[in-house]
C-alpha cells in the first residue's frame, strides 16, 4: 500500500495541476495540500530519519517564502507557488530540488516562447474556442506554469528519497 502511494500520489497531482491549469489556469489548493499531507504521512514509514523529514519541510518552506515573494510582486501565479513548494517537500535540500528547479524553469521558457508565438499567428484565431486551447491563444492570461512544473516534476521524482525506497522495495531490497 505505501509503494503504491509513493508511485501514484504524486504523478497524479502534477498530471492533474498541470491539466487543470491548461483548462481554467487555476491550481486547486487540495493538490498543494495533498503532496503535502502525503509526504507528512508517508515519509517516516519508509524510515526516513527526523532530521531528513525536517529538512524536506525546510525545503519546502524556503521555496514558499520565494515564491510568495514573487507573486507578490507580480512575477507568479499563487497557485504555482504553493505548488513549488509542496513538490520541493519531495525534492528536499539537495540536487532533485536544483534539477526540479532547472528543469521546470527551461520547460517554463519552451512554454512561454511557443504561447507568445502561438498567440501571435493565425492559428490561434481559429483555436480559441477550444476548450483546451482558449487559454493557449488568450493574450490576455497569463502562462499555464503548472504544465512546465508538472514535467519538472515528474522528471525529477523516480530520483527522490521516496521513489529510492519504493524501487527497493519492490525489487527486494
Amino acid at each position: 500500500m505505501l509503494v503504491a502511494l509513493i508511485f501514484v500520489v504524486f504523478p497524479f497531482c502534477m498530471v492533474y495541476a498541470a491539466i487543470s491549469d491548461m483548462l481554467s489556469m487555476t491550481i486547486a489548493n487540495r493538490v498543494s495540500v495533498l503532496l503535502v499531507v502525503t509526504f507528512a504521512i508517508v515519509a517516516p514509514l519508509t524510515g526516513m530519519s527526523w532530521p531528513d523529514y525536517a529538512m524536506h519541510f525546510a525545503a519546502s518552506g524556503l521555496v514558499l517564502c520565494v515564491t510568495f515573494a514573487l507573486f507578490a510582486l507580480g512575477g507568479m501565479g499563487g497557485g504555482d507557488a504553493k505548488l513549488m513548494a509542496a513538490t520541493a517537500v519531495f525534492m528536499g535540500f539537495g540536487f532533485q530540488l536544483v534539477q526540479y528547479m532547472v528543469v521546470s524553469a527551461f520547460i517554463g521558457g519552451l512554454l512561454t516562447i511557443s504561447l507568445l508565438l502561438y498567440r501571435n499567428s493565425a492559428l490561434s484565431v481559429y483555436t480559441s474556442n477550444n476548450v483546451f486551447l482558449r487559454h493557449f491563444a488568450d493574450d490576455k492570461v497569463g502562462i499555464p506554469y503548472a504544465i512546465a512544473l508538472g514535467i519538472g516534476g515528474l522528471a525529477i521524482y523516480p530520483e527522490t528519497d521516496l521513489m529510492a525506497w519504493a524501487i527497493a522495495r519492490l525489487s527486494g531490497h
